[in-house]
Formats: structure tokens, sequence, C-alpha cells
């Protein structure tokens, strides 16, 4: 499978620690960053995992962190797009089985293991049905099948988990959708935007899956970096006491 990681933003919501650091680099533990436990982790998970990485702030020291199979792909223009931006330059890569992913998500490894890494014949996005208040990015649903996908959404399903899941023939007909918007000077909108337009516009059925049991967490402030850490150091301990038993 084809993992597309956006990780171009400069995270200006956590100004000022993120002035001359990106977001995926923070700090998990001694040896590990956002970014880096995600990129092992999926190659842990899926051995023929393809790991594509969209930069754009910092992009030579975000390059220089993360050793391994993958392949970066340059958003020049980051300061002035968004994500559909960030996608549409790594389209080549929209065929297949594709899992696209925000670059500052941390997730337990048995959702990573259990759902995201998964094969996939349908659309989904993940959806969090616990935030039901204060989400950040929102999935309203019917019968698991996604209505429209907002921030401006007063009631809601749940809060968007910040990755989409696409078999052969949605991860092409998304390709075209950013093509088009983008050709339209629509460049400064989240790549989700698109999925909402087929939604409307081409009757598409993107599903939504609940990973309410789950441990996850964007990182958005302080106490989501917070948390992402327990989630990680976590199963770092659990996974010690497996060693020495």
């Amino acid at each position: 499978m084809t993992y597309i990681i956006l990780a171009a933003g400069a995270g200006t919501r956590l100004n000022p620690i993120t002035l001359r650091h990106p977001k995926t680099l923070f700090s998990l533990d001694q040896s590990e960053t956002i970014l880096s436990r995600m990129v092992g982790l999926l190659h842990h998970l899926d051995k023929a995992a393809r790991i594509v990485v969209v930069t754009g702030f910092q992009r030579q020291r975000v390059e220089a962190a993360i050793s391994g199979n993958v392949s970066w792909i340059h958003n020049p223009f980051f300061e002035v797009t968004n994500s559909i931006a960030s996608l549409w330059f790594a389209r080549t890569y929209l065929e297949g089985e594709v899992t696209i992913l925000n670059g500052d998500i941390v997730m337990s490894r048995e959702l990573l293991a259990e759902v995201v890494t998964r094969p996939t014949d349908r659309p989904y996005v993940l959806m969090d049905s616990s935030v039901l208040k204060n989400g950040d990015y929102n999935v309203q649903a019917d019968n698991g099948r996604v209505v429209v996908m907002s921030k401006e959404l007063s009631t809601y399903s749940g809060e968007y988990a910040g990755v989409t899941k696409l078999d052969g023939c949605s991860a092409k007909r998304l390709c075209e959708k950013l093509c088009e918007m983008v050709d339209s000077g629509l460049y400064n909108h989240w790549y989700e935007d698109a999925l909402v337009q087929m939604i409307f516009e081409n009757n598409f059925e993107l599903l939504a899956m609940d990973i309410q049991q789950y441990q996850w967490t964007e990182v958005d402030n302080v106490d989501d970096l917070t948390y992402a850490k327990r989630i990680h150091m976590k199963e770092e301990y659990v996974g010690s006491e497996k060693s020495i038993s």
C-alpha cells in the first residue's frame, strides 16, 4: 500500500515553539519524533509499504531527520497554499490502494495495525465519535456514509482523525478532482474539501469508520503533545515489560 504523509505545514497554532522547529519533529522520547514514529511503524506493520512524505516548512531538517525508505515530495508554495496543493504535488502516487495521513497525527500501534495498514476495497475516513464538542475538523455521517466534513459544523457525528483510505478507483477520482480544483485556483483548501465536493457534485460514496475505542491525537497544542507522548510511552513501557518477561 502507498502511504502519503502530508507534512508541509508550519504549525502556526503552536507558535512560538514552531517558529523554527517543524511540528512533525517534536520529540516523543529521546529517539523518536512524531514523524519518525509514524514512518517506522508503517514500515514495521506493512512490509510492502511505499511511504511518501510531502514537505514544505523546514524541508531540509525534516528530510535529514528521517532514515529509511521514504520518497520525498516538496510543496514549494506551502506558505500560500493548503493541503490540497501538497497532495496535488504527490498526485502521481494516487493510484492503487492509498492511505493519506496528516503529518501531525500520533496513533496507538493497535490502531495502525488493525485499521490504518489494513487493505481496503472502499473509500473511508476515520472519525472519533467520542468527540462531539470542540472538534477541530469534523464529520457528519448518516448510516456510516459521510454527508459532509467541515470546521464549521455545529453538530456532527465525530471528529475527523486525519486519515483517509482509498481503493484504486476512488484514488483516481480524487486525483482528478484535485487537478480540477487546483487548475481553478482553489489551492488554499484542505484536500478533504475535494472529497466533500465529490460527495455533493458526483454522489461519491465516502464511508466513515468510527475509531473511538482507540487512542490517537492530532498535535495542535501543548496538551495534544503531552497526550501524544503518553500514547507513545505507554506502548514503549508495555514493550519493555514483554521483552523482560
